[in-house]
């Protein structure tokens, strides 16, 4: 099976594109299968997820270990302490700086993660977004704390429902930068995502595992998120919430595991419920990746689609 997919690679490879991209949900295998890219084709991995960019988030984000490191070099990892915020911009100007060093060295960049915005803002290119303001943040997630996340995602959904459509009703992050930016602007997120401002990549490969089989997938995550807890996920929780001034809001500590690792030492869940959330919340974030990454690929094909009729 690896020859297989070592060699549909090869084959395509020979065109030269600028990157491959390889997208799936957790616990699909990508990692694996992008490191196994990278030796056999003379590649570099750039990351491309929202929790290996933070220091110390290590057995619950996955992050490559050493060993994996020494065999191929990894970019994107490590950029931020866990207190602090990395937007879908920054992602894509520190990508592209990225690839840019890896093609200048004579190498291919393999573009590898789960985080379907960040993959949207470096191939599609990014809308001119207005900047956070705290101010407004801190209202509308008091607004959330008396009313519900759920009632905000209603309320968005009333001034954005494209944008409603695509994020969870769970999803407090982006319900909160959506209703902000509405707030902000006047305009709709969706609107302003349809004005692509930065421009997009450049030819890249994209691949996507979609496991046809989801309960194999569900238990390939169960087994994972039993796995990290057995490395350490409690004590490394622990150690961040010693080493920094961290709070359960920040996007670091509401990545899966995290934030029902956090819950769980606030004494808000006993152990077995805990892992039975983590487990849960793993296969949502899965549920949603294979989404965005459908949406991805779909806004690819339309790319293509467009380029081949503009020739003819």
């Amino acid at each position: 099976m690896a020859g297989n997919r070592f060699e549909i690679a090869r084959a395509m490879v020979d065109t030269r594109p600028l990157a491959i991209a390889l997208m799936g949900p957790t616990a699909s295998g990508k990692s694996a299968l992008a490191l196994e890219w990278a030796e056999r084709l003379g590649g570099e991995i750039v990351s491309v997820d929202s929790a290996l960019v933070y220091r110390g988030l290590d057995i619950g984000a996955a992050k490559p270990t050493a060993g994996e490191r020494a065999r191929v070099p990894h970019h994107l990892l490590d950029l931020r302490d866990p207190w602090q915020a990395y937007s879908a911009a920054e992602f894509a100007r520190d990508a592209r700086a990225a690839i840019d060093s890896i093609v200048a060295r004579g190498r291919l960049p393999i573009l590898a993660g789960g985080t379907g915005l960040y993959f949207r803002a470096l191939l599609h290119g990014l809308a001119a977004m207005p900047a956070s303001d705290p101010a407004l943040r801190a209202r509308i997630a008091q607004e959330a704390e008396a009313r519900g996340w759920a009632a905000l995602h209603a309320e968005l959904a009333t001034v954005d429902p494209t944008a409603a459509a695509r994020i969870h009703a769970t999803d407090a992050q982006r319900i909160q930068r959506a209703l902000e930016v509405f707030m902000l602007t006047g305009q709709p997120l969706s609107t302003l995502h349809a004005a692509r401002a930065a421009p997009p990549l450049g030819p890249t490969l994209t691949f996507a595992l979609m496991p046809a089989d989801r309960a194999r997938l569900h238990r390939a995550i169960a087994q994972r998120f039993e796995a990290m807890l057995k490395l350490g996920l409690i004590d490394e929780v622990k150690a961040l919430r010693k080493k920094y001034r961290l709070n359960a809001a920040l996007p670091s500590m509401r990545a899966v595991g995290y934030r029902q690792v956090w819950d769980y030492l606030d004494g808000l869940d006993d152990y077995d419920a805990m892992r039975f959330k983590g487990i849960a919340a793993t296969r949502q974030l899965a549920k949603r990746q294979l989404t965005q990454e459908e949406r991805v690929l779909l806004e690819e094909f339309e790319a293509e689609w467009s380029k081949l009729n503009s020739r003819g």
